[in-house]
């Protein structure tokens, strides 16, 4: 390799130094320039000498083609032009690129056209995009679309291959997409492929925008599973954008199980909201409030809950938890609001879901639970409340082991009274929390 600034060493004889000047002579009169932005040059434009820390954009080659009306200008006319945005945006937007050429940086060329350094990045950017559109054979008159004001829009879809673009472009003059959109719809294009394999993904088409668009809105459906509001909204948006048979029809049956899940909670949610909650390792400890409850086993039956304390609560200055009578179980539970302030509560423990009526086509799994009960709420007003009731009993006075039932089920058999409605089902610790029991498995 040829080091131009190698030292030489002082021990070389005349003769080699001779040899080595002959050398170097020959060699330069057979190796082309290097222009480098380390060394400069008389040739390099004076800014060009101070190290920058943002370097302005470059477009890639080649560039949009300058006008005719607009080659022979000088510095100061094409200033002038910039300033007063003398014809098209694409027209002069190349004007920015040679500017930058001849040593104006973003900043000094902000200050001389009034033109912010971002804008001219948009436009030269969007110029290169409309040269690619144009070049794409892309129908004159959808491209005229983006004449006035365009470059918002073109600049948004830069990322995308040069068929993408051409898709992309009508779609946005078909549906006068605005800028925000512009941007989403080449998000979804562009995310499209890489997310082969997702649930629904080859029911839509990948050269179809509006598909794109649409299964990025089913995607964002099936994250707001807290919300079937939020969801329903989602679904509706990218039925709207949709465009193949076959991605409305997945789309359609979204909505339809969508709505029939929303029946189901609304009913509860229009009475007695039931949280199913899952006890986390330590949260006890970690809670600043926590409620002591007696407990009773499923299958004791109703005597045992009858019996059970009615009262609990703390006294004196360290708290101590007394109760009317003496239990031989209790359970120590966080002070969630369910349970905040509760009185005549008690916990029904269960061997597993199997007493629960949670919809049998959802996520089933044998798992010991606990039932908070409101014994001091016992008559059976709410259709779509939960009730502790015997199982063998139809009033739920006496007799049976316990069970949850809905209270339009006991109203169907005249059960005016129960031992309870339920505020609260809690679910055992454990590491993984995958399929979460959510309200609306209830039904």
């Amino acid at each position: 390799m040829l080091s131009l600034n190698a030292p030489t060493s002082l021990s070389l004889s005349h003769h080699h130094l001779l040899h080595r000047r002959h050398h170097h002579h020959r060699l330069k009169t057979h190796v082309k320039p290097i222009s480098a932005t380390i060394i400069p040059s008389s040739s390099t434009p004076p800014h060009s000498q101070q190290p920058q820390l943002y370097q302005p954009f470059r477009p890639p080659s080649p560039n949009a083609p300058i006008p005719s009306h607009f080659r022979s200008l000088d510095t100061g006319s094409r200033l002038e032009v910039l300033s007063n945005r003398l014809g098209l945006w694409f027209e002069y937007a190349p004007l920015v690129s040679t500017l930058m050429q001849e040593g104006f940086t973003p900043s000094s060329l902000e200050e001389a056209t009034g033109i912010s350094g971002v804008e001219q990045n948009r436009l030269v950017v969007a110029a290169q995009v409309r040269h690619s559109l144009l070049e794409s054979s892309l129908d004159p008159q959808i491209l005229s679309f983006f004449d006035n004001g365009g470059d918002s829009l073109l600049y948004e879809i830069r990322l995308l291959s040069a068929r993408e673009r051409l898709a992309a472009a009508r779609y946005v003059v078909e549906n006068r997409v605005d800028p925000r959109g512009a941007q989403e719809l080449a998000r979804a294009i562009k995310d499209f492929p890489r997310r082969r394999g997702d649930r629904g993904w080859e029911c839509f088409d990948y050269n179809v925008p509006g598909d794109c668009l649409a299964f990025m809105y089913y995607r964002q459906s099936r994250e707001h599973r807290n919300s079937l509001d939020k969801r329903r909204a989602a679904l509706e948006k990218a039925l709207e954008v949709a465009e193949t048979e076959k991605a409305k029809r997945v789309l359609l049956e979204e909505l339809e199980r969508n709505d029939d899940a929303d029946d189901g909670k609304s009913e509860i949610e229009g009475a007695v909201r039931v949280p199913v909650v899952r006890m986390k390792t330590g949260e006890v400890a970690e809670a600043t409030t926590v409620v002591v409850l007696p407990v009773c086993e499923a299958q004791e039956g109703v005597d045992v809950v009858l019996g059970a304390p009615l009262e609990c609560r703390s006294q004196g200055e360290f708290g101590v938890v007394v109760a009317e009578k003496g239990w031989k179980r209790w359970v120590v539970l966080p002070g969630w609001e369910p349970v905040a302030g509760l009185r005549a509560g008690v916990v029904v423990a269960f061997g597993d879901a199997r007493a629960l009526p949670w919809r049998v086509n959802r996520w089933y799994k044998e798992e010991a639970i606990l039932v908070v009960a409101n014994r001091g709420a016992k008559e059976v007003v709410a259709d779509a409340g939960f009730y502790l009731v015997a199982v063998s009993s139809d009033n739920g006075s006496a007799g049976g082991e316990l069970k949850v039932e809905r209270g339009s089920a006991l109203k169907e058999r005249g059960v005016k009274e129960s031992l309870g409605t339920v505020v609260l089902v809690v679910r055992p610790p454990r590491e993984e929390t995958d399929h979460e029991l959510r309200d609306e498995d209830w039904e």
